[in-house]
């Protein structure tokens, strides 16, 4: 189905054209996996001065959870943790952890979400910074885990000589995950606190 709204107001839409959209809106939405895994080939262009590219630390992070056992959501947690840095470097914890957030446990968007306060324990004392700042956190019920994630997995996965898996091992997970029901009751609960 194509075609054109008759408004150019949303006030002033019809059924006819919000069925339209919602139908429009359905067939752009089975085309997000393609779109998640672009953005994340993207990364492969980015920051410079890392040992490895932001693509491939997003891959070893990946690659080391799932080697430790990691469900799905995890996993893909850690591929896409870092999804932000192209477009949103100063908040790009928030942007991953947005995209996520309707196809995931809460549990996993928190984790996204702080990543980057958690992270920082391993580098902000270098800048005259508390390293500590995470601490305000502390008690928080997915605390451990986010200590855990950065600790096992985000901040180790800057080696090149690492056997990182390619991307295309990681498509699969990719797809299942971004083609769930967003905000299914059976993968999402309350939103993280």
């Amino acid at each position: 189905m194509t075609g054109t709204v008759s408004f150019r107001q949303m006030q002033h839409g019809t059924r006819a054209d919000y069925e339209l959209l919602e139908s429009l809106e359905k067939t752009y939405l089975g085309t997000l996996p393609e779109r998640v895994l672009t953005a994340l080939n993207r990364l492969g262009d980015g920051l410079q001065g890392y040992p490895v590219s932001r693509l491939t630390h997003s891959l070893q992070t990946a690659t080391r959870a799932r080697s430790d056992g990691a469900d799905i959501e995890l996993v893909v947690a850690a591929l896409l943790h870092d999804l932000g840095d192209d477009i949103a470097p100063c908040n790009h914890a928030e942007v991953a952890a947005g995209v996520l957030r309707p196809y995931v446990r809460p549990e996993v968007t928190w984790i996204v979400l702080q990543h980057g306060l958690f992270q920082s324990y391993y580098y902000a004392h270098h800048h005259g910074r508390d390293r500590h700042g995470r601490e305000r956190l502390r008690g928080h019920r997915w605390f451990d885990a986010c200590a855990s994630f950065c600790e096992r997995w985000d901040q180790a996965s800057f080696d090149p000589d690492y056997a990182t898996a390619p991307l295309a091992s990681f498509e699969p997970l990719v797809r299942e995950v971004f083609t769930r029901p967003a905000f299914d009751p059976r993968y999402v609960g309350a939103d993280p606190a």
